[in-house]
């Protein structure tokens, strides 16, 4: 009987005391947890390191987090989507598990230059532009046009070397698909000089569909030996939104200037979108030579030089 007694007595201190601890875990869960940013960055590793971790940066967590942790799930790595607000201590851990990764976007339209979206992507993600420049060297085949036109979606606090990297592979991807697809296969030289080609299209054509045709006047250019005498060609690197005067095309020297040099110029002029390397690799089938843009925005095209000048004065006549 006594036995039986004591065991009884054990048994109802033994639930006393789980009342106890599970009225002390029920409160501890309810203590607010104020998270002071939108994101938080979580390294690799297990639960124990991501609590310790979390600690270091000022959250007021414990040895029974990494329990309660445990039981909910993985913690993710990298840097998530929590918001920036007060919730209880399990939403605020379960979030650990669950919340999405936080995410940037970026832009490149199609006719950009380098210089111009890296320094713009420097300023809108505080990166430094140095090592920017230095990456895309270090990554990238082609001194321009190496990163393909797009909107990319990436991790946030993606440094300088991954971004280019990921932007430069991406791009090669594409170019090696396309290069396969359209002349069985792919030349880093050669291919080249379609996007030098496509980089022209891109800055002189009114819309997608004269792309072809613009490329047909360039070939036919070429062809013959003709300066290409195309403005687009001046609005290389710094220069993407300066407006091209007579001063300055008598004033630039460099090979881009293609109303004193023949040929194409040295290398892409902006970036090229697939409309435009598309249509430098199929060329509208012209004997064009001339092309004015006209009252509508978009292009007259001509065969003849005394043919464009009766186009050049209707545009002028149409612009007064």
């Amino acid at each position: 009987m006594k036995s039986s007694h004591l065991l009884h007595k054990v048994i109802n201190i033994f639930f006393d005391l789980l009342a106890i601890v599970i009225a002390s875990l029920a409160f501890y869960i309810t203590i607010p947890i104020y998270s002071p940013q939108e994101t938080i960055k979580l390294p690799k590793g297990s639960v124990t390191n991501t609590i310790r971790y979390l600690q270091q940066q000022g959250y007021p967590l414990s040895t029974i987090d990494t329990y309660l942790l445990v039981a909910i799930g993985q913690p993710k790595s990298g840097e998530l989507k929590i918001g920036k607000k007060t919730m209880s201590r399990l939403e605020f851990l379960y979030k650990l598990t669950s919340a999405t990764e936080a995410i940037d976007v970026i832009t490149l339209i199609p006719g950009e230059t380098l210089p111009i979206f890296l320094k713009d992507l420097a300023k809108k993600q505080h990166l430094n532009i140095d090592k920017l420049n230095q990456s895309y060297e270090q990554f990238s085949p082609y001194p321009e046009a190496g990163i393909l036109p797009d909107t990319y979606h990436l991790p946030k606090g993606i440094k300088e070397k991954n971004l280019i990297k990921f932007l430069v592979n991406f791009t090669e991807k594409r170019y090696k698909d396309l290069s396969q697809t359209h002349l069985q296969h792919y030349n880093p030289k050669e291919w080249q000089r379609y996007l030098t080609i496509a980089s022209i299209v891109q800055k002189e054509a009114a819309n997608k569909a004269e792309m072809p045709i613009v490329a047909s006047v360039i070939y036919n250019r070429l062809k013959q030996a003709m300066p290409l005498q195309m403005d687009g060609t001046l609005n290389y690197g710094k220069f993407s939104h300066t407006k091209v005067t007579p001063k300055r095309i008598k004033e630039d020297k460099s090979g881009f200037n293609t109303y004193h040099h023949t040929g194409l110029p040295p290398y892409p002029v902006c970036s090229v979108s697939i409309e435009a390397i598309k249509a430098a690799l199929n060329p509208a089938k012209s004997d064009y030579l001339y092309f004015m843009k006209n009252a509508q925005g978009v292009h007259d095209f001509s065969r003849t030089y005394k043919e464009h000048l009766r186009n050049v004065a209707r545009a002028k006549h149409h612009s007064k």
